[in-house]
């Protein structure tokens, strides 16, 4: 079967191609748009605008800090509930039965050919552009760091986060550190260690795939979605965030100048 119609968005969008800076940003979770086909999954309207559907404000501010960095910046451009970007296809939580609390109706018959097609015209499309983009850099022996970029709920089931940002890593923590002291230099800021999420091979694809296989330095970045609720929080964001990534590469400490793409 064909899944997406002639007429609909392809599967990602691109925001500065040409970009010359070393950041690569991700956001694989970016959009909340269903095909067509699919109707709603069965879900009510103002469920597929909570985070279940996609990370609120992280695509906003993915581009702003594109713009500001100068860096080529990828979209997923449908909502995780169709199939989650980052998650290995043919796990549970890759086509999900039921988020946090709530059914995914659409999602409970999904036949082998349905899930099939799913990750053919949706998930193959966006991370083999990745790996096309990465492996041009790598031919070029542009130096690359990867950068992903998410958003979290203020509370999860009841429970309060007290974190503004989580900074997100698996083997390779160097880039997360770096980011980490900088970020909790403002001493307002309560910044979470792998938390409220940590990264794996588990529960990732992006950082372990894209990131861990390479050999490039990487992070995975979580911004708390009460934060972003404007254009003016998600541009504070991503000039925070820019602040600090420009600050490590400048250190000039040999780690972040090397990766197995310029070795």
């Amino acid at each position: 079967m064909t899944l997406l119609e002639a007429d609909e968005p392809p599967a990602f969008r691109i925001e500065r191609p040409q970009g010359q800076s070393p950041f690569f940003l991700t956001c694989d979770h970016a959009s909340a748009r269903i095909p067509r086909r699919l109707g709603s999954l069965g879900v009510a309207a103002e469920d597929l605008q909570r985070h279940i559907a996609w990370d609120i404000g992280a695509a906003g501010v993915a581009v702003k800090l594109a713009n500001i960095l100068d860096a080529f910046a990828i979209l997923a451009g449908y909502s995780r509930l169709v199939i989650d970007c980052n998650r290995r296809p043919g796990i549970p939580e890759s086509i999900v039965r039921m988020s946090e609390s709530t059914r995914i109706p659409g999602n409970e018959a999904v036949t082998v050919e349905d899930a099939a097609a799913r990750e053919r015209e949706l998930f193959r499309p966006y991370h083999n552009r990745i790996r096309t983009e990465l492996d041009t850099r790598r031919a070029q022996r542009r130096h690359t760091i990867l950068i992903s970029v998410h958003s979290f709920t203020p509370r999860y089931h009841g429970a309060p986060r007290p974190w503004h940002a989580g900074v997100l890593y698996n083997r390779d923590a160097r880039l997360a550190i770096a980011l980490l002291q900088r970020l909790r230099a403002e001493a307002h800021l309560v910044i979470g260690d792998n938390e409220p999420y940590a990264a794996s091979d588990a529960s990732d694809y992006t950082i372990p795939v894209h990131g861990e296989e390479r050999g490039i330095l990487h992070v995975g970045i979580e911004l708390r979605q009460d934060l972003l609720a404007t254009a003016a929080g998600q541009s504070e964001w991503a000039e925070r965030l820019a602040r600090a990534l420009v600050s490590i590469v400048d250190s000039g400490d040999s780690w972040c100048k090397f990766d197995s793409a310029t070795s």
